[in-house]
């Protein structure tokens, strides 16, 4: 269902046309990659964290970026909390493998890491372990409604 979403996301505005269903697994960077003939750094990998304070983000970056967690918790006021697999459709609303950084539950706050803005294009995932979404930086940042920040090494 949750790739359902996104693609109903997407062509609610005209951008369907940017989704990619593969013939294989897409649910690690390096397999992403792999399917679509890419360098791993231009795969938005979509990080699902759940604060202690009850808040859930998700943290776009390039696919090679490794979250700082020094810089992490200067913005947020926490450590960094990984969201548990088996919580992550009830609460971001995508599977483990193919979590997208749109058409997520209500109340999801959306960060996209400045990583991103090396490329011209980036693929996040699509809702499922087996998609893909090809997009700009910038087409990322209106799908999203994200605010940019500076969390990654």
């Amino acid at each position: 269902m949750s790739a359902e979403n996104v693609k109903a996301y997407l062509e609610s505005r005209a951008m369907l046309d940017r989704y990619i269903e593969l013939d294989g697994s897409s649910a690690t960077v390096a397999l992403a990659a792999e399917q679509l003939n890419c360098e791993p750094a231009r795969i938005a990998k979509t990080l699902a964290i759940k604060l202690k304070s009850g808040r859930l983000l998700v943290i776009v970056a390039n696919g090679l970026a490794r979250l700082d967690g020094g810089k992490f918790k200067k913005l947020f006021k926490e450590k960094s909390h990984f969201c548990e697999s088996e919580l992550l459709e009830s609460l971001f609303g995508h599977p483990m493998g193919g979590v997208c950084p749109f058409a997520l539950k209500d109340g999801v706050e959306v960060f996209l890491d400045e990583s991103l803005k090396m490329f011209d294009v980036v693929y996040p995932a699509g809702g499922a372990s087996n998609n893909a979404v090809k997009v700009t930086p910038e087409e990322l940042e209106k799908l999203t409604n994200g605010t940019w920040v500076d969390v990654t090494r």
